[in-house]
């Protein structure tokens, strides 16, 4: 049984035990390192998109046919799946495909299922179509490129990248592949002469070579398991000429060489890569959701560097696009501002407090973050940005808790006589309320982030979780393992210490300050409570002001720079391949002279590297490429020095190269796309939506034209490129009487003008072809009359006179979004001037897509990330609100009272003015960031306040009300600063971050700094204010009451309080329901924003209704007889 006056309970045991609060404490940091060596470090969060696509294959029918037969057939059906939340069509030559958003967290196999089914139930799809193939999106995500370049053979290039993607594979590493070496292919070209003289077909040639190119297993032989084989492989050029076709009547044999001229492409015939003008091969790393980016690439550049002295002389290997770097680098430099601000936290922490107390509370640090990164383990968590910047926004937050529980202990031993075994005790039984609902609010303000939805949702929702998890520990630290170690610190704060000098220096002058200074300086404020109530006001007004006017810029999201530029381009038809490698040298040129020039000024070349290509593009590609030819195609990617490292940004150089780059003839598209990391999608995106093709591509035209004018725009194209001529055959009587078909001379033309796939065999890691084809030097320009076609009697016609043909230009691809046809114009918006890219939308916005919209009456809106923005502004105001809510509601349960909350609610929206003056400051543009601070900084900045008020609350028991405001206000100050200085010198290193690639940060860190130091201000100066203001409308309600139910009252004194109370509510109403209803003034004033005008007006009015009920009480108060004695 305990001893007379011992504590007792949960708390009592930790504090008194001799090693509970150090076993939990022990076993929360080992949780944490454990954790810490197995969690996964990325860039940013994966942003995984679950779709499900289906694919229908046509043969030989264009884009706009393949849209109205089988799209329109399929989409009504899968829109009605349930779990789908959008769809898009993409319909191209020979194929489309719809693919399925479906609702985040759906179950994929369901989805999947319900998909075939939808698919089944169309039966009315074209008889040439091929069936529907239903699959599940697969997500992935490259961690690094790796180039393997040399002075020899495309041929020996091929075959080291294959022995390099078989290591990869061996290490675990299956998501590779090489690109820029094919297997060569087997052309069996047969002229019209051929075919007419020895009456056969191209689909019979086809027919036979796939009869006897490949061996046939023919069983076993006798008892002894002999394996027996028809037939043997022909796998080579000089093979096939001696591949019987036909046997004739008369016993001879047409031979593939009689019909026939057989040629092998080159392995670099397809996509070829060079380097310096040396051929190349590019492997690509990619990993799923699971993979550690950085233990990847280590693996990747540890096989690189083994096989770099097996390579053949003049061969190298190198990693490009490397992510690890990139986000090693990143979260370096957040571990560095994160290191100084923990330095900055201890330095205040050991001056306010003595030197054993500041260290157990700094404890609270290491014990709360490690064993939130072990929560983050288990839940699945990484490390990444956005989580470490979520560790980081707490790093002063989690000793808000330690410091109050601690202050108090040893303001209750030093100035009320409390044992050490007493204070901690008495000390966290009396701020468990207030640390608990503070802790609370805090979460509950971060946690409305998790109502966002979307990529970018997906993007910050780890914030939310870490900041819950470092704080759940922090009250885990505070409650049951700091007690216990303040109660040995008390033990020894009898004796003075040599180390808590400065901190005894210190405090014994803050303290004067505090009795001398601050608490005459708070009986002034509280006497002069409205005036300092009406300055607050207005200086939140100006704050507003500023945003309204656009003073402070706005950008949604400026993605952190990724060191790569790519340019692709296209020529026009006619053109050759050796045009497009002359093109890629002269940009490979152009790349180098604007390197050179960089180095010439700053003496570092800023390219890392220069990988052409010809025969495909990079990155996002050329919209209709699978129209055009290949050997017209070609890109250009630039590796570029880090961010930091240089002057310029990936823009400037797209510009510079554009200026640089001299043009040949005949080219058809170039465009340069410097990408940013993260979600988001393309920072200018336009979609235009109608019926008609053609006047969704004309005002796709224009829209580039209007754009063009604004050299931060850039990379603009649309999604309706023209593609192949599209030629419609009618028959001719003459054709029809011979037995002609439409679908027969369709069936004949496909293959001769696409060729017949005969075989195809492996080659090594890679496939080999043969084609049987019309030879390209009989595809002339009168071809589709010249060429002779078979009846089914076995007479030769030329094709003009069996059929009739139209010819229109055709867009190579169709596209539709929940089952309208759009055009998308996209392009890249320079962000490096956000006052400049918001000239530019509001003139896109209001001037230049109404215009073109109603010219060719069309519905528009923006894509990328507007559409983006708009959905997460909505979800944030609606996570916001909620967040209000959940606060106010733990608030009247913590102060009894539905009205004393509200006190403490106000400090909130002050916070805007310490964000608004600090982006002015620091010439940052408001973003997504900046509403992610303003959300957290709503449970932050009412922590103080809750502690202040029931502070007050608890003095107010024992003297007056102003008395218990100034000594509550004055008692808290010490505590109320500390809390504050931590949480600001803890993300203070941050803000002051010269790093590029920290910028986008730098508007959540500028927002919580300059809020709370603004909120040091308001909470100690306002919530007390409000607190008397309170007071003093209770006590005049409470009189007025008293008077209004009151004997001695007059009648007509009574209607006139009446009346004017009525009139009011109705002016009030009269003059801001046209600001609620439809923004504007009913009475505007010179200067000042509608809502101004209207608050400003209707003041002055209730005030004159007011002076006017006072004139009259005192006229009827004169008026009234004395009262007789």
């Amino acid at each position: 049984m305990a001893a007379p006056g011992t504590p007792s309970g949960l708390l009592a045991y930790f504090t008194h035990h001799r090693t509970a609060a150090a076993f939990v404490m022990v076993l929360m940091l080992a949780f944490g390192l454990v954790s810490s060596t197995k969690i996964r470090s990325q860039f940013f969060p994966d942003v995984v998109v679950d779709t499900v696509t289906v694919t229908v294959d046509w043969d030989g029918a264009g884009p706009e046919e393949i849209d109205r037969a089988v799209v329109a057939l399929l989409e009504p059906a899968l829109q009605g799946v349930e779990g789908v939340a959008s769809s898009t069509a993409v319909s191209k030559e020979g194929s489309t495909t719809l693919t399925l958003t479906l609702d985040p967290g759906w179950d994929m196999a369901r989805a999947t299922e319900d998909v075939k089914a939808a698919v089944e139930t169309v039966k009315s799809l074209p008889e040439n179509t091929e069936e529907p193939v239903v699959r599940r999106g697969v997500w992935r995500d490259k961690v690094t490129e790796v180039m393997i370049w040399g002075d020899i053979g495309p041929e020996q290039l091929g075959q080291i990248g294959d022995d390099f993607v078989a290591r990869l594979y061996r290490a675990g590493l299956t998501r590779s592949s090489i690109t820029g070496v094919a297997a060569p292919q087997i052309d069996v070209s047969v002229s019209e002469a051929a075919r007419v003289r020895h009456d056969i077909g191209l689909s019979d040639i086809s027919a036979a070579i796939a009869r006897q190119v490949d061996t046939r297993p023919a069983g076993d032989v006798g008892d002894n398991g002999a394996r027996l084989s028809a037939g043997r492989d022909t796998r080579e050029a000089d093979a096939l000429r001696d591949l019987v076709i036909r046997v004739n009547e008369d016993g001879s044999k047409l031979y593939l060489r009689n019909l026939a001229t057989i040629e092998t492409t080159r392995s670099d015939a397809g996509q070829a890569y060079a380097v310096n003008g040396l051929p190349a091969v590019l492997i690509r790393v990619d990993r799923t959701a699971q993979g550690d980016a950085i233990g990847m690439e280590a693996t990747v550049r540890r096989i690189a560097d083994e096989m770099v002295p097996e390579l053949p002389e003049g061969v190298s290997v190198q990693l490009i696009n490397a992510r690890a770097q990139d986000i090693t680098d990143r979260l370096d430099i957040l571990m560095k501002n994160g290191i100084s601000g923990l330095a900055l936290v201890l330095v205040v922490l050991f001056l306010f407090l003595s030197a054993r107390t500041a260290l157990w509370v700094a404890m609270g640090i290491p014990v709360s973050m490690l064993a939130a990164i072990g929560v983050m383990y288990v839940g699945g968590l990484t490390l990444n940005m956005m989580s470490l910047f979520g560790l980081i926004i707490t790093l002063g937050i989690v000793v808000d808790d330690a410091i109050v529980v601690a202050e108090h202990a040893d303001h209750r031993a030093r100035r009320l006589g409390e044992s050490p075994d007493l204070a901690p005790v008495n000390a966290v039984r009396r701020m468990l309320g207030p640390v608990f609902s503070s802790t609370t609010t805090t979460i509950l303000a971060f946690v409305g982030l998790l109502f966002i939805g979307g990529e970018f949702g997906s993007l910050i929702a780890d914030i939310p979780y870490v900041v819950a998890a470092v704080l759940a520990a922090s009250l885990v630290e505070s409650f049951l393992i700091l007690p216990h170690h303040m109660r040995h610190a008390l033990m020894h704060s009898a004796k003075e210490r040599w180390y808590d000098w400065p901190s005894r220096q210190f405090n014994r002058g803050f303290t004067w300050i505090s009795e001398r200074g601050f608490a005459p300086f708070m009986t002034l404020v509280l006497r002069l409570r409205y005036p300092v109530v009406a300055a607050m006001l207005l200086l939140l007004s100006l704050s507003v002001a500023q945003v309204l006017r656009g003073s402070v810029p706005w950008a949604f999201f400026t993605a952190p720079e990724r060191s790569s530029v790519t340019g692709n381009f296209a020529f026009l038809p006619g053109a050759t391949r050796e045009d497009a490698l002359a093109f890629t040298r002269e940009l490979d040129r152009a790349a180098k002279a604007v390197g050179a020039a960089h180095e010439a000024e700053t003496g570092l070349d800023p390219l890392v590297h220069i990988l052409t290509q010809v025969g495909g593009t990079a990155a996002k590609g050329i919209p209709g490429e699978d129209t055009m030819d290949p050997d017209t195609l070609g890109s250009i990617d630039i590796g570029l020095v880090g961010a930091d490292q240089r002057d310029f940004s990936g823009q400037d150089l797209v510009r510079e190269l554009m200026a640089e780059i001299k043009r040949p003839a005949g080219i058809a598209v170039l465009n340069f796309r410097s990408q940013g990391v993260g979600p988001g999608g393309d920072s200018l995106s336009v979609n235009f939506y109608g019926t008609d093709s053609d006047r969704l591509k004309a005002a796709a035209t224009d829209l580039i034209a209007a754009l063009g004018q604004f050299p931060e725009v850039t990379g603009l194209q649309d999604s309706l490129p023209y593609g192949r001529e599209d030629i419609r055959l009618d028959l001719t009587p003459t054709g029809e009487a011979l037995g002609f078909t439409t679908a027969a001379i369709g069936a004949e033309l496909f293959g001769r003008l696409n060729g017949l796939t005969a075989a195809e065999f492996p080659a090594g890691t890679r496939t080999t072809e043969v084609t049987v084809k019309v030879p390209e030097a009989e595809r002339t320009a009168d071809y589709l009359d010249s060429t002779l076609m078979q009846s089914p009697e076995g007479q030769w016609l030329p094709l003009g006179e069996i059929v009739t043909a139209e010819s229109s230009l055709a867009f190579s691809t169709i596209s539709r979004e929940n089952g309208r046809q759009l055009v998308s114009i996209t392009g890249a918006l320079s962000e490096d001037n956000p006052v400049r890219a918001g000239e530019i939308g509001r003139a896109l916005n209001d001037e230049i897509l109404p215009q073109i919209a109603a010219r060719y009456d069309l519905d528009w809106d923006l894509g990328g990330l507007v559409s983006q923005q708009n959905a997460f502004l909505d979800e944030a105001m609606v996570g916001f609100m909620l967040c209000i809510l959940g606060i106010y509601l733990v608030l009247g349960w913590v102060f009894g009272s539905w009205t004393r909350p509200l006190i403490v609610m106000a400090v909130i929206p002050f916070g805007l003015i310490g964000a608004v003056w600090g982006h002015a400051q620091f010439g940052l543009a408001m973003s997504l960031f900046t509403i992610i601070g303003l959300i957290g900084m709503s449970g932050i900045i009412i922590n103080d306040a809750i502690v202040l008020v029931t502070t007050i609350q608890d003095n107010a028991r024992t003297m007056p009300i102003l008395r218990a405001a100034v000594s509550g206000a004055t008692e808290r100050l010490r505590p109320i600063l500390l809390t504050t200085l931590t949480t600001v010198l803890g993300l203070a290193p941050l803000m002051y971050e010269q790093s590029r690639q920290s910028l986008f940060l730098k508007p959540t860190v500028v927002t919580l700094v300059y809020g709370l130091t603004v909120g040091f201000f308001i909470v100690l100066l306002l919530v007390p204010a409000l607190l008397l203001v309170q007071n003093d409308l209770s006590q005049r309600l409470t009189s007025l009451r008293h008077l209004i139910r009151g004997h001695r009252m007059p009648e007509r004194l009574r209607r006139a309080a009446g009346g004017t109370a009525l009139a009011v509510i109705a002016v009030t109403l009269v003059l801001m329901l046209p600001w609620a209803l439809t923004g504007t003034a009913l009475i505007p004033l010179p200067g000042l924003p509608p809502l101004l005008s209207s608050l400003i007006v209707t003041l002055l009015a209730d005030l004159v209704l007011a002076w006017g009920f006072l004139r009259l009480s005192r006229k009827m108060g004169d008026d009234r007889p004395a009262p007789s004695r």
